[in-house]
């Protein structure tokens, strides 16, 4: 446990010192492209925790209008990885639709079987308004190797107010502790309070850090988690 911790806080500092000295060698260009990073104390989503210690989750993305394609990862230092490949459109008035490939590199590529399957495949529905968020999300396949049973459900609405947010989230299958018995029922998992800031490190330098406060009802588990992101 110190271990990871001086890990965590280690690249804090780094990344930090690295960010701020490239401030001064690039000239900043308008780009469809983006690429940046979170670092996490721990990986926890939608309720439930993936891999174990902190978390590097990387994503490189594309933007054009109303079209959003990327890539985004997520690794820990004992062995989880997690690559997810996704496009989204921005619909009118505040509504967007996507799709979202989950795959883990530990499994063989292009199996696409039902039984040994590599990849989940998920529809999502969202709303953003000023304050409030809506999302709908739906797996459309099996793929046992990646453990999903298809037609996953998960449902979350969250709110912001002026110096917290809050979320609840509730789903069915992967999502739940025991989805065999419970896999149509859904259940609540991911209740939250998140708290944003950003911390001067130089004149010229803020890192954005995020806190998150989790409980899942269902594996009756509670979670603290801080992140930040370059």
């Amino acid at each position: 446990m110190k271990l990871d911790l001086k890990i965590f806080t280690c690249l804090v500092l780094i990344t930090g010192f690295i960010y701020n000295k490239t401030l001064y060698s690039q000239t900043e260009e308008v780009s469809p492209w983006t690429a940046g990073a979170d670092f996490y104390s721990s990986f926890i989503w939608r309720g439930v925790q993936n891999g174990s210690g902190p978390a590097i989750q990387p994503v490189l993305e594309h933007s054009s209008g109303s079209f959003t394609a990327g890539a985004w990862g997520s690794f820990d230092f004992r062995g989880y990885q997690e690559v997810d490949l996704y496009l989204s459109f921005s619909l009118p008035l505040g509504f967007s639709l996507g799709i979202t490939d989950y795959y883990s590199p530990d499994l063989r590529y292009f199996d696409y079987s039902r039984k040994s399957g590599s990849h989940a495949f998920e529809l999502t529905l969202g709303f953003s308004g000023e304050n409030l968020s809506l999302e709908a999300d739906y797996i459309l396949n099996e793929a046992g190797g990646i453990g999903s049973a298809g037609h996953d459900l998960y449902l979350q609405a969250g709110f912001s107010f002026r110096h917290f947010s809050l979320f609840a989230g509730a789903g069915n299958g992967w999502l739940l502790k025991d989805p065999e018995t419970d896999q149509d029922k859904v259940k609540l998992c991911n209740l939250g309070l998140e708290v944003s800031r950003s911390i001067k490190i130089t004149e010229t330098f803020e890192l954005p850090v995020l806190g998150q406060l989790i409980f899942n009802p269902d594996r009756e588990q509670l979670f603290l988690v801080v992140g930040f992101t370059l």
